[in-house]
């Protein structure tokens, strides 16, 4: 055990972590999402807890009466999971997500005031159909990837004539698939925005040109321009040969997958964590 943390199992209402600092809290708190691995974030959490900051991560989907995919999964799961930083004497909340989770954290600043900042990793700037089978254990026709309410939000539906470039069994990159979905249904794309211009939430936008997981850079750059709209800027930190996945100061990189290609070199992304660090830490404490 670290003598700087304090490390607490979650069961109820959710398999979850929570890392605090052992000095006491700071008054800042972080909900830390996977992407749509569902995995739950103990070494980040554990990052942020080092940092002074109490961390919490919780699985989203595929738990005990949770839908087994990213299908219409309740929005009110993530304002919920704040709740748990509040009683643990939090003050300011913010949400880190993670690709699709960052296209959650995106959306709930939208829809409430329960975070006070999102910081989006690889974030895209609509909302998407499904990814894997919903309560009724299908997969298609396609679905939202969220409700509100009780009630689907609209959303950009995948192109059902695409197929990878890759030879079988080597990983494949599936960004042509969203260009390609992108255009192909670029009527629904009005109604699918992320309206983060809503938000009053502070946003950290970090992206890598050379993700080949989905355009995250055109994504933030299209959210970031829809901020300076509304007359609220965003943060946005890039690095051009960095890919889909963000690896912070402290923490160690992922084993390259043998399913899909993110995109980018293990430096860059390196490197575009240790940019975003600064930034990150500075809208987790704002005061």
């Amino acid at each position: 055990m670290d003598a700087m943390i304090v490390e607490h199992e979650l069961t109820g209402p959710w398999e979850g972590f929570l890392s605090e600092p052992a000095a006491g809290s700071s008054g800042a708190g972080v909900l830390v999402l996977s992407g749509s691995s569902g995995r739950i974030e103990r070494e980040r959490c554990r990052l942020f807890a080092r940092a002074g900051v109490t961390a919490v991560s919780v699985q989203w989907f595929g738990g005990p009466g949770q839908v087994p995919g990213i299908c219409e999964v309740p929005l009110e799961t993530f304002v919920a999971a704040t709740g748990l930083l509040r009683e643990r004497g939090a003050r300011r909340i913010s949400i880190l997500g993670n690709s699709k989770s960052a296209e959650a954290a995106l959306l709930v600043s939208t829809l409430t005031n329960c975070a006070d900042a999102v910081i989006a990793l690889a974030p895209t700037s609509v909302t998407w159909a499904n990814v894997g089978p919903g309560g009724d254990g299908r997969h298609h026709p396609y679905r939202s990837s969220w409700t509100w309410q009780g009630r689907p939000l609209p959303f950009v539906p995948y192109d059902e004539s695409w197929r990878p470039k890759e030879q079988e069994g080597t990983p494949v990159s599936v960004l042509s698939w969203y260009e390609r979905s992108l255009a192909i249904h670029a009527d629904r794309l009005p109604a699918a925005a992320i309206p983060v211009e809503k938000a009053s939430a502070d946003l950290v936008l970090i992206a890598g040109g050379a993700d080949r997981m989905w355009p995250s850079l055109r994504f933030a750059h299209e959210l970031a321009a829809r901020r300076s709209t509304a007359g609220r800027e965003a943060v946005l930190i890039a690095e051009a040969d960095a890919g889909h996945r963000v690896v912070f100061p402290g923490e160690v990189a992922p084993a390259p997958s043998t399913k899909f290609d993110h995109g980018g070199t293990p430096e860059a992304s390196a490197a575009l964590g240790a940019a975003a660090w600064p930034h990150v830490m500075a809208a987790v404490r704002a005061a």
